[in-house]
């Protein structure tokens, strides 16, 4: 079962952060009903971080067991839409007279929802999905808007990490990956001549068709470029790149380099 894990005090200011921002993306799309981000982190199960409007119930009924775009598309790593939620055959279990039974004071919402657009990103090796429901169909155009706000909730989403006193150790990690990403991609993006979203999808893509950890890819990119070790912190949070992973980077970084003779770069 997909719990949403209740406000304490301390967590109270970032709480509200990440609802104002959910409130933003809703009033930046027409027709929004709903907006949640959901988040996964180094192998756990999806789980509601924050939600707004009728998102506070029908995305934990998707990941209860009910399908639906949200956990489709962190399932994919691919952007899900839906025109009409309800009629769609790739959840069958998503019905209207499911939510109602579920919940039924909510009845008169369930009846205004037909489109679901669903983003999944990624954020060093966390991931999160952000979503909303509209009462008219969702389009590409509803992604565009998703991902315009992508970067943000990522840097909201460590906000409410650092504001637990037991995630400081993963906080520090997950910064230091993050350097690691950010300096990665200004390479993609030196030798393919992409915008920093493109960058970020090559890496993502490359660690999972590789079965390696992303920051270790960076890591490992970085210093094959470099001919030298990354500068990092010594200790126990150095990320050293594995035998599989300098191998996958000698492949990206052949694959850029087969890109740019294609093109004349």
């Amino acid at each position: 079962m997909t719990t949403v894990r209740p406000m304490t005090d301390e967590r109270a200011p970032v709480t509200a952060l990440l609802e104002e921002l959910l409130a933003r993306i809703a009033a930046d799309v027409p027709g929004a009903v709903g907006a949640a981000v959901s988040q996964h982190q180094q192998g756990t199960p999806l789980r509601v971080a924050a939600t707004h409007g009728l998102a506070a119930a029908f995305v934990p009924a998707q990941l209860d067991g009910l399908g639906g775009p949200v956990p489709t598309a962190d399932r994919t790593g691919q952007p899900v839409v839906t025109a009409d939620v309800f009629a769609d055959e790739r959840w069958p279990s998503l019905t209207l007279s499911g939510l109602i039974e579920r919940h039924p004071e909510l009845a008169a919402g369930w009846a205004r929802v037909r489109g679901v657009a669903a983003l999944p990103a990624w954020d060093a090796e966390d991931g999160f999905v952000l979503s909303v429901a509209l009462d008219r169909p969702a389009t590409e155009e509803t992604v565009q808007v998703l991902r315009r706000y992508e970067r943000l909730t990522a840097l909201a989403l460590v906000l409410a990490e650092a504001a637990r006193p037991d995630r400081t150790e993963q906080v520090l990690d997950l910064l230091q990956s993050r350097a690691a990403l950010e300096e990665a991609k200004g390479i993609v993006i030196a030798l393919r001549r992409c915008d920093p979203e493109e960058a970020w999808e090559t890496l993502r893509r490359a660690s999972q068709q590789f079965n390696v950890k992303v920051r270790e890819l960076a890591v490992a990119l970085v210093e094959l470029l470099a001919g030298a070790p990354a500068p990092q912190p010594g200790g126990d949070r150095t990320i050293r790149p594995g035998l599989a992973a300098r191998a996958a980077a000698e492949q990206v970084l052949r694959a850029f380099e087969g890109e740019a003779e294609l093109t004349g770069v």
